[in-house]
């Protein structure tokens, strides 16, 4: 065969990147179905985690421009910090155990910060959020920075699982 023109097997579909693609996905038999079920369960986590950005956004802009005082915000928001450790958590663990390197290490800082976040509250407050401190030294800013970041962090995340979950269903 001449030098420089692709081989019999560089034809055929499902050979050469790997499964995953360049997110880290391994290539083997019988992993495809499983795949595509760690993505789609994956995506419908994103889904919600993207959907409690968005509700961190508001509820901290409704904060910001006295639409509601700081107690029924704090109490609102710190109803939804621990599903969202828990979801970002799974999620997290799922790509460590089904050994997608990439997707694992993009994870975990932000999964960790939440965890930091979530243990390292002060004994007095009411939670991560607390309506005797959000008016102090800039935390509703701080508060509302982080809510814009993770918005970022999952629409990325979503559209990774996205792309990965479309590969693992034709690699089926």
């Amino acid at each position: 065969m001449p030098r420089g023109t692709a081989g019999p097997s560089a034809a055929l579909p499902g050979r050469g990147r790997g499964r995953g693609g360049a997110y880290g996905g391994r290539e083997g038999g019988g992993r495809g179905g499983m795949e595509s079920v760690v993505f789609i369960f994956s995506l419908i986590d994103c889904c919600a985690l993207i959907f409690l950005s968005v509700y961190f956004i508001i509820t901290l802009s409704d904060l910001e421009c006295d639409y509601i005082n700081a107690r029924s915000c704090c109490s609102k928001l710190n109803k939804w910090v621990v599903p969202e450790v828990i979801g970002h958590a799974v999620v997290t663990v799922l790509m460590l155990i089904s050994l997608h390197w990439f997707i694992f290490l993009l994870n975990l800082p932000v999964a960790t910060w939440n965890i930091y976040r979530y243990i390292m509250v002060p004994s007095g407050n009411m939670g991560v959020f607390d309506p005797t401190e959000i008016h102090n030294r800039g935390q509703l800013k701080s508060h509302m920075k982080e809510a814009m970041i993770k918005l970022g962090f999952h629409l990325l995340c979503f559209f990774m699982y996205l792309y990965s979950m479309i590969l693992a269903l034709i690699n089926d």
